[in-house]
């Protein structure tokens, strides 16, 4: 059990500190999405008499009345904990609070002793969510949820602390969400959400979305290196401090690796983190700041026909040259109030952002004589401001929570380019644009508690965006789009014990498409008429779920869940970014378990089974491609506060549909991870091994042609695999200062 402190504050900012700490369920998992000036104001002037409402009287031990012994909707977000809160993984009891049975929270405790190989796999702690790569160690992982191959992010939405992470209209992939910026030691917790049943989700969040919460203090300072095979090098550390009437909070990391391939890696990443956190208008007052900068060489997907027929190896090549360099800096600032379960948070924040990405997915299928290398260029600055407020409130004789909100994004893409390259070299310019993209959203839920058993949360959220275009090569692709749209949601909750409850939820969502797309009118690469799509496509959903908690040390959820979209966004191997395609349906069921047999033995698993088809199509033509069929995750996990700390954990995916007929599957994945350490005193030491049965897996794995030399013009289809790594043994030494 990890104890997180929020520090010696004064008492005006250490209560809602911890009440800001202590959002572990209904955290605001806003995706800032801008509307009108007008609208943004008067929603906030409402928000702010919301947050000033004056106290009502409460029956039940916590505001509800009734004979079960259940907290009010949203209770860990307006509940005052203690000072200290008691994070415990994924153990948190959710009866009487949470609105569906696909939601939740990952605390520190949980991915503290993970063995993780990459920065993005702390997603991994989110049940059913599985992240992959195919490139080099500095790009965007890959993503597979609920039947989706989300490729970076396109139908799940990540923030951090509200600010957003999704990068629409991207240069590698519309939604690209990269977290390599994130230092796990400083991440607090992972909360989630699953479906399109939250209003407080807009954009990209058609499968649902993830809201990471970052550390604000130290119980000490504390510094770490990791060293492995393959010039595995990383150095780690942070401190907080009271600085005046507050405390500040300043971590880093740097990171180096060439792994296992026969073209070094040659990573270089460093990011930092500084942070203050101070009493401030009857609130809590928080600055962020975030920097990261990375380059890589890259090692693609590559021909399974070139590995069986000796031509390279699994770790292997064809193009040597590939690779990419990115930054991310951003600056967040919050604050939040609450008092007597009322609630207001206010953010504005600002992101530099930067991609070079050197890629070639088709090799000489284009390009005979110079190769089909790409240059995939992104510069943006990404601005946005938002609000949240809650209230509660009686009605009737009945116990309600209202809350609204309100989110603006402003994304200015000074370039978003496709360039054809060989060996780093720029040859000619595919297409360039530079856009803005200007996007809006407002929502309002109301949870009530109708009987001692019975509540439900209803909601609507409305986005609108506006595109413009302005094609540096092709006067007749620019252009402005606009469009809006609103989506309703709902949820019936009952609780048919102090230790069951079940849920019945539905709702509209959406995702919006590249703004490129919505006004081309010409195809860059073949001078064709081009058709133009839809800037908003509509998701609709539905689930059915139970929660029980049978005993103190067991917490189960299942879930049968329903999703259809208008328009599927799809991978394109040629140009290594996604399109619209058809319309599509999912289906499938969820069912996750934690059980803490001792309060230091915690087993876990999780289990995911959906299937994905295209509407509207020929029988027999009509899989998606990339669609996850399976997932099996768990792990045995011991952690004694006085020591010893040791994990084992499996992760399983499928085999899946590689092409709409089904004639061509990927290999099925399991791979196994461990990590055992020790602590003692202020002093830590851990090994990890990963891949720990050596399995010659594939991480990603596609389906299209490409060309070798040598090969037919017209090129051979075949598999494109990028391998896992191979074991490797990492030790990590620490100490708190």
């Amino acid at each position: 059990m990890i104890r997180s402190s929020i520090g010696k504050l004064p008492s005006s900012v250490l209560d809602d500190a911890a009440l800001v700490r202590s959002a572990a369920v209904r955290s605001a998992l806003v995706r800032s999405v801008p509307v009108h000036s007008a609208v943004c104001l008067a929603a906030l002037v409402l928000l702010g008499m919301l947050s000033g409402s004056p106290a009502h009287a409460h029956d039940g031990p916590h505001g509800f009345p009734g004979a079960i012994p259940v907290l009010p909707p949203d209770s860990l977000k307006t509940y005052e904990f203690s000072d200290t809160l008691e994070v415990q993984g994924r153990f948190d009891d959710l009866i009487g609070v949470a609105a569906t049975a696909s939601e939740g929270t990952v605390g520190r405790e949980d991915f503290e002793v993970r063995p993780i190989l990459r920065e993005g796999e702390l997603l991994e702690t989110v049940p059913g969510l599985i992240q992959t790569q195919h490139s080099g160690d500095g790009k965007g992982n890959q993503m597979f949820l609920r039947g989706f191959n989300l490729d970076h992010g396109t139908d799940f939405a990540t923030d951090v602390e509200g600010m957003p992470i999704n990068l629409p209209t991207h240069g590698h992939g519309h939604g690209y969400t990269d977290v390599n910026f994130l230092i796990p030691e400083l991440v607090e917790r992972i909360d989630y959400r699953k479906g399109v049943f939250h209003p407080e989700l807009g954009d990209f969040a058609s499968s649902g979305g993830t809201h990471v919460v970052l550390r604000r203090s130290l119980p000490r300072s504390f510094f770490q290196f990791e060293g492995g095979k393959d010039r595995f090098r990383r150095a780690v550390g942070a401190a907080s401090q009271h600085i005046g009437p507050g405390i500040g909070l300043v971590g880093f990391e740097f990171k180096g690796y060439d792994g296992p391939w026969d073209l070094e890696q040659d990573l270089k990443k460093s990011s930092g983190l500084a942070r203050y956190t101070v009493g401030w208008g009857g609130g809590t007052l928080s600055l962020l700041a975030l920097g990261y900068d990375n380059e890589w060489n890259a090692t693609d997907q590559i021909p399974l026909r070139a590995v069986e027929s000796g031509q390279i190896d699994r770790f292997g090549n064809i193009d040597p040259t590939l690779g990419g360099r990115s930054h991310r800096y951003s600056f967040l600032g919050t604050w939040h109030r609450a008092r007597e379960g009322r609630s207001l948070e206010l953010r504005a924040y600002a992101v530099d952002y930067s991609l070079r990405l050197y890629s070639n997915f088709t090799y000489y299928l284009e390009h005979p004589d110079d190769g089909d290398q790409l240059l995939q260029a992104d510069d943006r600055v990404v601005v946005g401001a938002g609000a949240t407020g809650k209230v509660p409130f009686r009605w009737r004789g009945r116990s309600h929570l209202l809350e609204a909100g309100v989110t603006s994004r402003n994304d200015f893409i000074s370039k978003v380019a496709l360039y054809h390259t060989k060996d780093r070299v720029r040859l000619d310019t595919v297409r360039e644009d530079e856009v803005v993209e200007l996007a809006g959203g407002a929502y309002a839920s109301l949870t009530s508690r109708w009987h001692p058993r019975f509540r439900t949360q209803v909601g609507l959220r409305v986005d609108a965006f506006h595109f413009d275009v302005e094609d540096a090569l092709i006067e007749e692709n620019s252009g402005t789009q606009s469009a809006a749209i609103a989506s309703p949601k709902a949820s019936l909750i009952y609780g048919l014990s102090n230790h069951a409850e079940a849920y019945l939820s539905g709702g509209l969502g959406f995702h919006s498409n590249d703004a490129r797309g919505t006004t081309i009118r010409v195809d860059p690469a073949s001078g064709d008429p081009a058709e133009s799509v839809d800037p908003l496509v509509r998701s609709k959903g539905g689930e059915l779920g139970l929660r029980l908690s049978p005993t103190e040390g067991l917490r189960s959820s299942v879930a049968l869940w329903y999703l259809a979209l208008d328009s599927e966004l799809l991978y394109v191997g040629d140009g290594g970014g996604t399109e619209a395609s058809d319309g599509s349906e999912r289906y499938g069921v969820e069912w996750n378990n934690v059980y803490r047999v001792l309060d230091e033995l915690t087993v876990d698993l999780d289990v995911a089974f959906s299937h994905a088809n295209f509407v509207d199509v020929a029988e027999g033509e009509d899989h998606v491609p990339g669609a996850l069929e399976n997932v099996v995750a768990g792990g045995v996990t011991w952690n004694d506060p006085t020591g010893l700390f040791a994990t084992v954990r499996l992760r399983h995916l499928g085999a899946y549909a590689l092409i709409e007929d089904d004639s061509v599957r990927a290999d099925a994945t399991t791979l196994i991870n461990a990590n055992v350490g020790f602590r003692f005193g202020s002093a830590r030491i851990s090994c990890a091994l990963l891949n720990v049965l050596d399995d010659e897996a594939r991480d990603i794995q596609y389906y299209y042609e490409s060309r070798l030399p040598g090969e037919p013009e017209e090129g051979v289809s075949d598999v494109h695999f990028h391998p896992v790594e191979p074991r490797q043994l990492r030790v990590m030494i620490g100490v708190g200062l």
